[in-house]
């Protein structure tokens, strides 16, 4: 990871701005294709996207309101900042159609959207030795591109 050039372009961003007022949450890299769905949130397209909310680990980075994302593709450049707007557990099951639709991959309706995710939740379950069902608690998150 090119941590200089990471650096460089956040503080590209905050040029005339107060840091105090932009915390920056995390590097994030879209799992699955990380080149087309970095795309998509730079476009616009994608204003959501969703985790396994209980994969987290203790440690890890959990999406809060207010925060601040880079977003990598697949190579670890940024393209864009997001910031977060609504973050919320849902299970997986009742993600709403709306959800899905904002996550702006492919047809955007909530089938494809529950058949894509269901196979890469329980790919992502199955590695940490855990199994993936409906009622799974979802992270999902909205938010904007700021830059």
């Amino acid at each position: 990871m090119n941590k200089e050039k990471i650096k460089k372009y956040w503080f590209d961003f905050l040029k005339d701005k107060n840091p105090l007022d932009y915390p920056l949450g995390d590097l994030t890299i879209f799992g699955g294709d990380p080149d087309r769905l970095a795309k998509l949130v730079y476009n616009g397209t994608k204003t959501a996207t969703s985790s396994a909310y209980d994969l987290y680990e203790p440690t890890e980075y959990m999406p809060e309101v207010g925060d601040y994302n880079i977003i990598l593709d697949g190579q670890e450049n940024p393209i864009c900042i997001t910031k977060t707007l609504v973050t919320e557990v849902i299970p997986f099951n009742l993600v709403s159609a709306e959800h899905a639709y904002h996550e702006g991959e492919d047809s955007r309706t909530l089938a494809e959207w529950r058949q894509v995710h269901e196979d890469f939740f329980t790919k992502e379950y199955q590695e940490a030795g855990k199994e993936f069902t409906t009622d799974m608690p979802c992270l999902c998150e909205v938010f904007e591109r700021v830059y």
